[in-house]
């Protein structure tokens, strides 16, 4: 199933504007565009001059955000051997879980559960995985909405950052390491759309592989909702830190890659 980009340009202004604290006035004045024009911009109207200038004061990519308005940044499909993606939907959205496993030994991982694990339930006895662990992203409700019933049928351990501590999972340090056969998995803290908001970097597949949960979209991210300026500066330093070549998982949207998003992501590209 192709998933669609989780945010639209307008999306991605308004997330910049709460994240700064900024009225339309305020945005106006700094882009020398009105109010008015703002206005429709982040409720959708996309205008070239309009969405440059807005962009810009921001401090948001330009010609990344034309190229989101435009529907020309969209990830290619991505297929790793030993990673499963499940999109399931949650009100009016669709959440993403993940599996990872060892071809080798079957050992497997999974990565939050979505609102539904019944499809991976059914992949991994499919596929004759051994669960060993259910690794969570962060604890909002559509990411850990059926983490009983994965536990209970699998009897995997459940783990999570202990700045976001959940009934049913074990809190762990932001730096610890496991491993599933010939696959390592390291936590790393990308901190600011959720207090214990973590990144796995796992490597062992032919590719680098960056289960990113909501620090990170497809030519977005996540609304910050602890802290804007360390959603920006953590997703940096950790995510874009990674091999271009990384496939990132997010918890909403496609896979994607740290070089796309380099290149066309608004809040990240260079300039």
């Amino acid at each position: 199933m192709s998933i669609p980009q989780e945010d639209t340009f307008a999306d991605v202004v308004s997330k910049a504007m709460r994240g700064l604290v900024l009225t339309d006035a305020m945005v106006a004045e700094r882009a020398a565009v009105s109010p008015e024009e703002v206005v429709a911009l982040r409720t959708g109207h996309w205008s070239e001059s309009v969405g440059r200038a807005v962009a810009a004061a921001l401090a948001l990519n330009p010609d990344a955000l034309s190229a989101l308005a435009a529907g020309k940044s969209a990830p290619p499909p991505l297929a790793v051997h030993g990673l499963e993606a499940f999109s399931t939907p949650f009100d009016d959205m669709l959440v993403n879980s993940y599996i990872v496993w060892d071809p080798a030994t079957q050992q497997a991982a999974a990565f939050d559960t979505g609102a539904d694990c019944g499809p991976m339930l059914a992949r991994i006895k499919e596929l004759g995985l051994n669960l060993q662990a259910v690794f969570l992203t962060h604890t909002h409700g559509d990411h850990v909405f059926d983490l009983d019933r994965l536990r209970s049928k699998t009897g995997a351990p459940a783990f999570v950052n202990v700045l976001e501590p959940i009934d049913g999972a074990e809190s762990f340090a932001t730096g610890r390491t496991w491993n599933l056969g010939q696959l390592q998995v390291v936590s790393q803290l990308t901190y600011g759309h959720s207090k214990g908001g973590t990144t796995y970097h796992i490597t062992g597949l032919a590719k680098e592989i960056a289960v990113v949960g909501d620090a990170l979209f497809a030519g977005s991210m996540g609304g910050a909702k602890v802290d804007y300026t360390a959603a920006l500066r953590t997703n940096r330093e950790v995510i874009f830190s990674l091999p271009p070549d990384t496939v990132l998982c997010p918890g909403h949207g496609p896979l994607t890659t740290v070089g796309w998003e380099s290149r066309w992501n608004p809040f990240f590209a260079k300039s």
